[in-house]
């Protein structure tokens, strides 16, 4: 029976050298499949263009003016809207009392965010905790934001920050100038 199957294999030299002579050793596959690997990968890679260089795309907000800065109270929310009118664009400005992150002022005291849940788009009106500086708990899932740390998650569903509204103090005036982070239910801040 093992002369027959050694018949049908007459182009192999398996039927000369024994019956394991067939068997690939270990440094012959590994060598031929370094040989593929690197025969496959210079092909795939030959006379491949180079990326073009591309200009990093910008976002212009509008300067909007929103508060005196002699004005403010203490942990007294001041209401407006920010970049535009349409949804989600609801925003609260507020000295803190204490420095934090992204605000402005002498004291660097005064700040502004979106008033929309990150999560699922809660309403954070009504929020303003003056004891903790915190805006929340959301009413859907009780998310809860520490504005005097660029509006950082403290409690809750969301898993980003809320959307910090850039500042900037002219005089005596405060502007709005742009946004750190996305609008909830929208893929672009500037496109309501």
């Amino acid at each position: 029976m093992s002369d027959t199957i050694l018949e049908k294999n007459k182009g192999c030299d398996c039927a000369k050298n024994g019956k394991n002579s067939c068997t690939m050793s270990r440094r012959q596959f590994l060598l031929a499949s370094g040989a593929t690997t690197f025969t496959v990968m210079v092909t795939m890679n030959a006379g491949t263009p180079q990326a073009k260089e591309v200009p990093a795309m910008v976002a212009t907000y509008p300067r909007k003016f929103i508060a005196k800065l002699s004005e403010l109270k203490q942990d007294e929310p001041v209401d407006f809207n920010y970049p535009d009118e349409d949804s989600f664009s609801e925003s609260l400005l507020v000295k803190l009392g204490q420095e934090s992150g992204g605000g402005v002022g002498p004291i660097k005291d005064v700040v502004a965010f979106n008033y929309t849940c990150t999560h699922q788009g809660g309403p954070l009106q009504e929020t303003y905790k003056a004891e903790t500086k915190s805006l929340g708990p959301c009413p859907l899932h009780l998310s809860t934001y520490d504005l005097t740390r660029h509006g950082i998650l403290i409690s809750g569903q969301a898993y980003q920050s809320l959307p910090q509204i850039l500042l900037e103090v002219d005089g005596d005036d405060v502007y709005a100038v742009g946004v750190f982070g996305l609008i909830y239910g929208r893929y672009d801040n500037l496109k309501g």
